[in-house]
């Protein structure tokens, strides 16, 4: 009706900046995320023909939450966790990828990723930066439900991966089960339910020779 209608327009007009630097602004950063579709990471497609790109991991583990978010220890907000995926690897397009089991370079929060983070969500504005600046940072400091939530969701989609390739970048790199093993613990804090679901998946690996004890 037309109450309902008004009550909308101006929560949502409430909700987005509508000048027109502020468009400019939000079309600028529309137009530099395109970049994260040419970041590369290193695990495979489930088919394991190509690797995956940031912008496809980031969709992947948008759906996952949609459809696994059940499975959360603590009820979460998904649209919040939605957000999280969506954006915690946009740092990477100035940052770049840093594999997880990389043994010379940190996979944790780096002042290149918080100078991304600050030039990148910069070009929105004020308001929407600030907004996605502290999503991201919740994300990183893994404390909240929803943070614990998507971080299971990021560590659980690779093994998927390898698992589904026969052993991708496992493989390739030399990783053994015990890496893998306390890389992928993280998914125990957003689910118990996922993170048993994720150590049978660790166990039939090593069962089926993809995956190495030392």
């Amino acid at each position: 009706d037309t109450a309902t209608t008004e009550i909308y327009t101006l929560s949502l007009h409430d909700a987005l900046p509508i000048s027109a630097d502020d468009l400019s602004r939000q079309i600028a950063f529309i137009k530099e995320i395109d970049k994260l579709k040419y970041i590369q990471r290193r695990t495979k497609l489930f088919a394991g023909d190509r690797h995956e790109n940031d912008a496809e991991h980031s969709w992947h583990l948008a759906m996952m939450t949609i459809v696994l978010s059940a499975h959360a220890d603590t009820p979460v907000d998904v649209l919040k966790v939605i957000k999280m995926v969506l954006i915690h690897d946009i740092v990477e397009i100035d940052a770049g990828d840093v594999f997880l089991y990389d043994a010379q370079q940190s996979h944790t929060n780096t002042d290149n990723e918080r100078l991304a983070a600050e030039r990148i969500f910069g070009l929105l504005p004020p308001r929407q930066a600030e907004e996605l600046i502290a999503i991201w940072e919740e994300f990183e400091a893994g404390l909240t439900a929803e943070a614990k939530f998507a971080r299971s969701m990021d560590r659980l989609e690779p093994l998927l991966q390898n698992t589904a390739n026969n052993g991708g970048t496992w493989k390739e790199f030399d990783v053994d089960y015990e890496k893998v093993y306390n890389k992928k613990k993280a998914i125990q804090h957003g689910s118990a339910l996922l993170w048993q679901f994720a150590e049978n998946l660790i166990d039939e690996s090593v069962e089926k020779g993809i995956l190495k004890k030392q």
